[in-house]
């Protein structure tokens, strides 16, 4: 008995020990709205602003802007008519973001369906 005592203890040092990684998920998640949320928030909340002064109402309850990277402004369309009058007018819309947002450095607008 004792012989299998000693060798369970021996086992029983040599188990590698993990060290105590556990993180609550409130922190992991406030550690990423402050590293990644906020600076894109506060770069480019504006231009979601300033889209829903400049187009109509009927317009904006038909579209939303989905990404906004390399200077591209992605906007989803839920209807083939109301991207094709979008479109129609993307110069416009896009002269305006460029002028009241100019920290986004928007150069295009591209629309897509849902």
């Amino acid at each position: 008995m004792e012989e299998i005592e000693r060798i369970q203890q021996a086992v029983k040092d040599r188990q590698y020990k993990r060290p105590d990684r556990t993180v609550c998920i409130g922190q992991i998640a406030e550690q990423f709205i402050a590293k990644q949320v906020k600076p894109r928030h506060r770069k480019y909340g504006d231009v979601v602003e300033v889209w829903e002064q400049i187009l109509p109402e009927e317009l904006c309850t038909h579209c939303e802007i989905t990404d906004i990277s390399n200077g591209r402004l992605t906007v989803k369309v839920d209807s083939p008519s109301y991207k094709y009058e979008l479109h129609l007018c993307s110069s416009e819309i896009l002269r305006e973001l460029q002028k009241q947002c100019p920290v986004a450095r928007l150069t295009k607008i591209r629309f897509i369906n849902t």
